[in-house]
């Protein structure tokens, strides 16, 4: 859905696959990429980081963060921000922290650090990680939502960062998310519409105030992305969003960083 502004080969990690170093927001931050293979970042990372207001403040974690494009363009949002990036697959968690590194991020980088954990691991060995229940004001994750069984890649990587594991997941997921915000803490999440059902059960008794927005890639199409926006212990009730279509000139300012001030959620 989206192309970086720059794409260019980049040494390979020590005993890792080749990378390239891929520009994003007209050269506002870089990531590294595993080349030609495993998932890369487009326009649901950049529509996520969009639900981040301008001049946001307090701790934000990344839940899931892959390779950091979630994490770099939230970090490009507010200067007074300081985000984890918790990521359970080791040679993408290299490419978030060797990214950290490059001249180009050398801006936000203080402000970054990369956990290397999975999100649904106990709770003790979470923060024995670094993760900590209520310690977080905002939790972004673009989690894997495609259904279980459509794994049909021979990319086991792609598939790892796309395909739920199996019906119960999303549930889990959104549990933990919820654990980690303190009370009033907000989250903002990704996924398909088919899977609202799914995320509005898990949030029961754990987070209110729930807003979704329909994403369109087109005024003709059906949507084909949601964004759920949260708060941890609210009562207030669920709200249906005006629509977000992606015609081209939303496609351009999304991919520049530049949509919604105030952040795509109304937050």
């Amino acid at each position: 859905m989206n192309s970086p502004t720059r794409s260019e080969p980049a040494a390979s990690l020590e005993g890792t696959p080749a990378v390239s170093r891929d520009a994003f927001q007209r050269g506002a931050f870089e990531l590294l990429q595993p080349a030609g293979r495993g998932f890369r970042a487009g326009h649901d990372a950049l529509l996520l980081a969009s639900c981040v207001g301008l001049g946001a403040t307090g701790r934000v974690l990344d839940m899931g963060a892959g390779n950091g494009a979630v994490a770099f363009a939230a970090a490009m949002r507010s200067p007074d921000l300081r985000i984890d990036l918790a990521e359970r697959n080791g040679e993408i968690a290299a490419l978030a922290e060797g990214a950290l590194m490059l001249p180009a991020n050398r801006g936000f980088a203080p402000r970054l650090r990369v956990l290397r954990l999975d999100c649904l691991a106990p709770r003790g060995t979470r923060e024995a990680a670094g993760l900590l229940d209520g310690a977080y004001d905002l939790v972004l994750t673009n989690p894997p939502f495609h259904p279980a069984g459509q794994r049909g890649s021979p990319d086991a990587l792609r598939d790892e960062a796309r395909a739920i594991p199996d019906a119960a997941f999303l549930g889990r997921w959104l549990a933990v998310a919820a654990a980690l915000l303190r009370h009033g803490g907000r989250l903002a999440l990704i996924a398909r519409p088919d899977n609202l059902g799914d995320l509005l059960a898990a949030a029961e008794g754990r987070l209110g105030a729930l807003r979704v927005r329909a994403v369109h890639p087109s005024p003709e199409a059906p949507a084909n992305r949601i964004l759920l926006g949260a708060i941890r212990g609210s009562r207030q009730p669920l709200r249906l969003l005006p629509p977000l279509v992606l015609d081209a000139m939303l496609r351009a300012a999304v991919s520049d960083g530049l949509h919604h001030t105030g952040g795509i959620l109304g937050d």
